[in-house]
């Protein structure tokens, strides 16, 4: 369970576009839940807003190395490095501001300076959960000798396979589990490539205009022409990963899966995030919603170990992560409880009321750990509890809790329910996170 995040505020750089070799200006700007990645791009005194989804992609594209979007007639290229370093990053939700038809090149040929950026900005939590990709079957894609594949896996690895000609770079093979901090370490300092052959051509073309031996390596004959080192032995095979990571971005969502992949381009890579999709459309779950308003109970089982009949929370409206928390219990007749309690005047039990308003605080505190599938949430103490009204069938109940204090795994958390406006319960909840 990953929570949706944006930027904390507005950022921006200059610089001269890879292909184009024209000044370009790039902003990350904060945007709302659900809103996923959107270039905004300037056009006379108004803009046109391009969703960052493999629907934008141009139904003639191929052959130009690079990721094109378009829309209303606005065409832009060279979006897979700020896709690759918004996503690696684990930002969700960012406007991308685009002054230019092509996001400025960093000097140093990577996405480490769009890192910086980034984090200069401050990368926030949203208090919403992420819809995601989740691949439940293998799905491959073939293409002469490229193939792409996407298998279940817990997580987000990617594995590259490259063999280029040149001995420099030959065969190479890099296995990455994704997540900010190898994002930030393994992929992002890795440096845009290419064969000395391809250059030329691709500048014959006019493109490749931006490029210089500062920003992107140029090999030839088993030589670096560049007068610098490689920052890793297999840097080229974890760039390609780094520019997989920006196309796959064009899904619109996260994935939970192990995407493998041979000899693939931006071409074959978008085929592959195209395929992606579709069978994303055609899957008929109802949950996790793809843009929730709210966690729904299939989000809230991902991270509660809670199970009928002793699941009491059915939705969490709000969460701040390490501050506050605001979830729903819906009341009903059905409830197991009701059959002793009591026999012909059903009211909830002030323990299972307490036990709801501690679930929805154990949502705040599991949303903020790893794994939690591995953890467990334990009552250590009740101070100050009142019950001030009944519960009874049909009544919804909505928790509000405060984090008082933290302290490593042990908490205390401030929490009062209401029904209809009116106060039925309090209480001072103290809680620790241990292993299962």
């Amino acid at each position: 369970m990953k929570l949706q995040k944006t930027v904390g505020r507005r950022v921006e750089m200059s610089g001269i576009a890879l292909h184009s070799g024209t000044e370009s200006t790039i902003a990350f700007l904060p945007a709302e839940r659900n809103a996923g990645l959107v270039f905004r791009v300037r056009r006379g005194d108004g803009s046109v807003d391009i969703p960052a989804v493999v629907e934008s992609v141009p139904a003639q594209h191929g052959g130009l190395r690079n990721t094109t979007l378009e829309a209303e007639g606005v065409r832009i290229y060279t979006v897979e490095h700020v896709l690759s370093a918004l996503v690696g990053m684990g930002v969700s939700n960012c406007i991308v501001e685009l002054q230019g038809e092509e996001p400025p090149e960093p000097k140093s040929g990577s996405t480490s300076a769009y890192v910086e950026l980034l984090l200069e900005a401050g990368i926030v939590e949203q208090g919403m959960p992420c819809g995601y990709y989740t691949v439940g079957t293998a799905i491959e894609f073939r293409d002469g000798n490229v193939r792409l594949r996407a298998e279940p896996y817990d997580g987000f690895r990617i594995t590259f396979r490259i063999d280029y000609p040149d001995p420099l770079i030959g065969c190479q093979e890099f296995t990455v589990d994704l997540s900010p901090e190898t994002y930030r370490t393994q992929i992002a300092p890795c440096r845009t490539f290419a064969l000395r052959g391809d250059v030329e051509k691709l500048q014959a073309m006019g493109l490749a205009q931006g490029g210089t031996l500062e920003n992107a390596l140029i090999v030839e004959n088993g030589e670096l022409l560049n007068d610098t080192k490689l920052r890793f032995p297999d840097e080229f095979v974890r760039h390609k990963i780094l520019d997989l990571i920006g196309d796959l971005a064009l899904l619109g969502m996260p994935i939970q899966g192990h995407i493998i992949a041979e000899y693939s381009g931006h071409d074959t890579n978008i085929a592959f995030t195209k395929l992606l999709a579709r069978t994303e459309r055609r899957q008929s779950r109802i949950y996790p919603p793809r843009k929730p308003d709210y966690w729904d109970i299939v989000s809230i089982m991902k991270v509660m170990p809670h199970r009928y009949p002793l699941l009491l929370v059915d939705r969490i409206l709000e969460l701040e992560s390490g501050r506050r928390v605001v979830g729903l219990k819906n009341v009903t007749i059905n409830e197991p409880f009701f059959d002793g309690h009591f026999p012909g005047h059903p009211i909830m039990p002030a323990v299972l009321i307490t036990e709801a308003m501690a679930q929805v605080g154990g949502v705040l505190l599991m949303s903020s750990v790893d794994n939690p599938g591995n953890k467990l949430v334990y009552f250590s103490g009740i101070d100050r509890a009142r019950f001030r009204k009944p519960v009874v069938p049909g009544d919804q109940i909505r928790f509000e809790l405060e984090m008082i204090k933290i302290r490593g795994p042990l908490c205390k958390m401030r929490g009062v329910a209401y029904v209809d406006g009116d106060l039925v319960a309090e209480a001072d909840l103290l809680s620790t996170i241990v292993d299962r």
